[in-house]
């Protein structure tokens, strides 16, 4: 079977590649293991050379997803499966309606279609946000059948491409899974538009000896999950058996709900007597008001019933990305 990554290139994207690459079967349309003989990239740039040592080992398309004959093209077999990963983040969203619109939403519109138009029923993973919740009347801990009224543009796609996967799953146009994610932590690499994208620099600049300044203050609570976790969380999700999820096909992934004091303080233990980069805090309203939008706990009940996997160290994820990122 032939898999496609959008946003492929990306951090998650690449590992989630690398995974599927190592495990070599997958579910198909009719639920039993495949052989994947096929991995595709789709990015709108390409890296040189390819992450997590892909080079060779997939195909590569840059494109616009916006566009519906290149989506086409690149949902062409039957025996497919889709991973939907490509998203203008938060921050970007917020400042650039536009682009969100025409990423978020009308490339998801794309990919649905495409894959409405193939002779069997794919399976697809979406990857949502608990940026679908907010609004005034949010509880303090948001499940997945709590009302959804995002108050960031970024949220408000994410919140339709889960309502449309729904209803083409219920017309039976594809076999749909919506992975609504945390804040992924710890990502490598450069700083990027997502408003989240201190929680990751917290630890990342610091042990790299370079200051972060944090834009939101340290009581601060966000729910987060590592890396690797939200990785082995989309595989579980795109195996499940149709049957498990019901007619609710968007699931929040488990996540630990911490403050950004408790960031820090996990850093410094793992780190010990390294040298870090000076922290401060400099808030930034623009930030902190998105970040206020969003939960600050969520009911993972559903998820781990599910059996789709949970964080419960700070420390461990810190030390996870030091072994595979950080080798100061």
């Amino acid at each position: 079977m032939k898999v496609v990554i959008t946003g492929g290139t990306g951090f998650i994207g690449a590992r989630l590649a690398r995974r599927i690459i190592d495990k070599g079967t997958l579910a198909g349309p009719d639920g039993t293991q495949a052989p994947v003989d096929e991995v595709v990239l789709f990015d709108v740039m390409a890296p040189d050379p390819l992450p997590m040592q892909l080079d060779g080992q997939v195909t590569l398309v840059t494109g616009d997803i916006s566009d519906r004959a290149t989506i086409d093209g690149l949902i062409d077999r039957d025996d497919i499966s889709v991973f939907h990963l490509a998203s203008v983040v938060s921050g970007g969203g917020e400042k650039d309606f536009d682009l969100a619109i025409s990423v978020n939403l009308t490339g998801g519109i794309n990919i649905f279609e495409a894959l409405r138009a193939r002779a069997s029923t794919p399976r697809l993973v979406f990857a949502s946000s608990i940026a679908v919740f907010g609004g005034d009347h949010m509880p303090d801990v948001v499940g997945d059948h709590g009302k959804q009224t995002p108050q960031t543009t970024y949220g408000m796609t994410k919140a339709c491409c889960e309502l449309l996967i729904n209803d083409y799953t219920r017309k039976g146009f594809l076999d749909g899974r919506s992975a609504r994610l945390p804040t992924v932590i710890v990502r490598p690499g450069a700083p990027n538009a997502a408003a989240s994208s201190f929680a990751s620099g917290v630890f990342r600049e610091p042990l790299k000896g370079e200051p972060c300044a944090l834009p939101v203050k340290p009581e601060t609570v966000m729910p987060v999950l590592g890396y690797r976790n939200i990785v082995e969380g989309i595989l579980a999700l795109h195996e499940l058996p149709p049957e498990k999820l019901g007619d609710d096909r968007a699931v929040s992934l488990p996540s630990m709900d911490v403050t950004v004091a408790e960031m820090v303080d996990a850093l410094k233990r793992v780190a010990h007597n390294r040298k870090l980069g000076e922290i401060t805090v400099e808030p930034d309203p623009f930030i902190e008001a998105i970040v206020r939008s969003w939960p600050v706990a969520t009911d993972d009940a559903r998820a781990l019933a599910l059996g789709l996997p949970k964080d419960t160290s700070l420390d461990d994820i810190v030390r996870h990305y030091i072994e595979d990122y950080d080798h100061g």
